[in-house]
């Protein structure tokens, strides 16, 4: 992409798993809130379960989730027992029995429990909730703790989707950001996921990692390529030491620069493409059999906080310390302090300290934004359509895009949006056009790319 284009449009935006997007959630929304939208829900409709467990067993530095890292499993354990207690507070205001068709484990590190632990926290669940039979059940799985009998215990729970993350196969790399895994540690545990009949496999890549390189990353593609996940997320590094102060550990210098980080992420989507996978979206990449390419194709993906994704639910509960949920009526945000979580659920509260009510403006502008950032592009007459106002209430957008047209970012065919080969990688910066809370307080993001 030329230099020019790089330095004007790689920005600092949000990443668009929801919108609005979670700086501007306040403690006006609280769990007294909550509760009243939880009561309010539709009792025929799906809900997903998102369970954060918010430890692992090291810090990797370049980590931008909420966790903690802890040797020992007491706190963990402890934890868990919070977490399914929390899942009973919410199963209790809903108006119903709820179906769930989707359950994700995310962290810090799902297989940091105990097999014991994690199948009878599947069991419970089912108790609380009428979990289907055919239910999506992912985890997030950390290869370097977890081996065959875990494993086959997960399989056996019910767990049809691994997610795997590997960021870099680099040793250097590796190094630099505290998460030393070999390819074979990674190679084994798929191995034995596929054994015992988990065949849906994610991985999860990065670049603009510390001593990176576009070829180091090239062969870390290509390793990857070869174990043959159905899905592949090449993720952007996102250095904000301001908000992780573990990030510090990483010298700035070994950081590679705007052009090479560019470089690194247009080299690496087109080797995947090579591979025979099909971009979808902003960042990730599947096989052309798999769901999420199917659904890419039909234009009917979704994206949450979890990222792209083909759950319809119009429900997401988040279960544990700092989990974000989605209901029709707006975004609700748990405690990030553990023992402030804790401390609530054991006292009959739902943890909810913050959150944002979603009025009509911003579900026009939501649908807008996942739009762009799933399919690449828009048509705001039928946006406008499907939520009864005038298209010409985005005249002033339209406007703003001129110079991202002029650049080649977006094309525009009267109000149909397109968002180019080009311009793929700054799809953001588009979505930003639409941002109506964008530069409101004091929030800081990443770079776009």
């Amino acid at each position: 992409m030329r230099e020019e284009l790089i330095e004007r449009y790689d920005l600092r935006v949000p990443r668009y798993t929801s919108y609005p997007t979670a700086p501007h959630f306040s403690p006006a929304v609280d769990g007294a809130a909550y509760a009243r939208w939880l009561r309010a829900l539709d009792p025929a409709a799906p809900l997903s379960l998102y369970l954060h467990v918010a430890y692992c067993a090291e810090m990797c530095w370049f980590c931008g989730c909420h966790t903690k890292a802890t040797r020992k499993y007491a706190p963990v354990a402890d934890y868990l027992d919070a977490m399914l207690a929390e899942a009973k507070l919410v199963a209790r205001a809903l108006p119903a029995r709820m179906r769930v068709d989707h359950i994700h484990f995310g962290g810090g590190s799902p297989t940091l429990l105990t097999p014991a632990d994690f199948g009878q926290t599947l069991a419970t669940l089912r108790e609380y909730y009428n979990v289907t039979l055919d239910a999506e059940i992912a985890v997030e799985l950390d290869p370097r703790t977890a081996d065959e009998p875990y494993v086959a215990a997960m399989a056996k729970a019910g767990v049809t989707r691994a997610s795997i993350g590997v960021q870099d196969f680099d040793a250097k790399v590796q190094k630099a950001i505290n998460r030393i895994q070999p390819h074979e540690v990674t190679a084994r545990v798929i191995h034995w996921l596929r054994a015992h009949g988990v065949s849906a496999i994610n991985m999860d890549l990065c670049y603009g990692l510390p001593y990176q390189t576009v070829e180091s990353l090239l062969d870390t593609v290509d390793k990857a390529a070869a174990l043959r996940p159905a899905r592949i997320a090449l993720f952007g590094y996102a250095h904000v030491p301001w908000m992780k102060p573990h990030q510090k550990l990483i010298p700035e210098a070994s950081l590679p620069g705007l052009a090479e980080r560019w470089a690194q992420y247009e080299t690496a989507a087109e080797r995947l493409i090579q591979h025979g996978y099909e971009a979808v979206g902003l960042d990730h990449f599947a096989l052309p059999d798999d769901a999420m390419a199917k659904a890419h194709r039909a234009r009917a993906l979704h994206r949450n906080f979890q990222g792209y994704t083909t759950d319809k639910a119009p429900v997401l509960i988040g279960l544990g310390a700092s989990a974000i949920g989605a209901l029709p009526q707006g975004y609700v945000a748990n405690e990030l302090a553990i023992d402030r979580y804790k401390a609530a659920v054991r006292e009959g509260r739902l943890p909810v300290t913050r959150g944002i009510a979603v009025g009509g403006a911003d579900r026009l502008r939501r649908d807008v934004i996942e739009r762009l950032m799933c399919d690449m592009g828009v048509d705001l007459d039928e946006i406008a359509l499907m939520h009864d106002v005038d298209a010409g209430t985005f005249d002033d957008e339209l406007t703003r895009l001129a110079s991202l047209e002029a650049d080649g970012i977006v094309t525009r065919e009267g109000r149909r949006l397109t968002v180019t080969e080009e311009g793929r990688p700054l799809v953001r910066a588009v979505c930003a056009v639409f941002d109506e809370y964008l530069g409101q307080g004091a929030a800081r993001h990443s770079k776009a790319v």
